[in-house]
């Protein structure tokens, strides 16, 4: 059914939109999101992930998401990170406890919204234990989460709120 439908040519389409809408919200808003000490960072790709999952689920098209996830986690790290490897595992890991949870719970916006709001938490969580492998950061566990995840989960579940059913709409535009 995917084969046969516009999503297939869609969605990376919109892949390739939200990675550069990411960047730019990141570029045009950056005095407003990483002024000192707190930091909000924008995740709008992972956002178009999971809604893929979740809107997978109520259709019976069966998307290669991680596929894309691990495409869209190799443009992401090459130029906003300039780190290979990290969002290439963490972007697909993000779709298979997305796909996991939603197998659980009935999709809707508001398990839609929790289930983001655990994946944004894990995608920041990861990088910064990554960083702090690599010896990228220095911040404590205290101030990571006053400083980048708290404020980091209120922009990206603000972003939700307001991009949810206009994504749906595509999505169902698109099948």
């Amino acid at each position: 059914m995917y084969r046969l439908s516009k999503l297939r040519f869609g969605f990376p389409i919109g892949l390739f939109f939200w990675l550069l809408i990411d960047g730019t919200v990141s570029q045009v808003f950056s005095a407003q999101l990483f002024r000192t000490p707190s930091t909000m960072v924008s995740h709008l790709v992972v956002l178009w992930l999971v809604c893929g999952a979740i809107f997978e689920a109520d259709s019976a098209l069966s998307m290669p998401l991680a596929r894309w996830a691990a495409v869209a986690g190799a443009v992401f790290d090459l130029y906003y990170t300039g780190i290979f490897g990290l969002y290439v595992f963490i972007f697909p890991l993000v779709i298979y406890m997305t796909r996991r949870l939603v197998s659980w719970i009935r999709p809707n916006f508001l398990s839609g919204l929790l289930v983001y709001f655990i994946d944004i938490t894990v995608v920041e969580a990861l990088g910064y234990l990554a960083s702090r492998a690599m010896h990228l950061n220095d911040a404590s566990g205290n101030a990571f989460l006053v400083n980048t995840l708290g404020p980091t989960l209120a922009f990206n579940l603000a972003m939700f709120v307001i991009l949810y059913f206009p994504i749906r709409w595509v999505y169902n535009w698109l099948k």
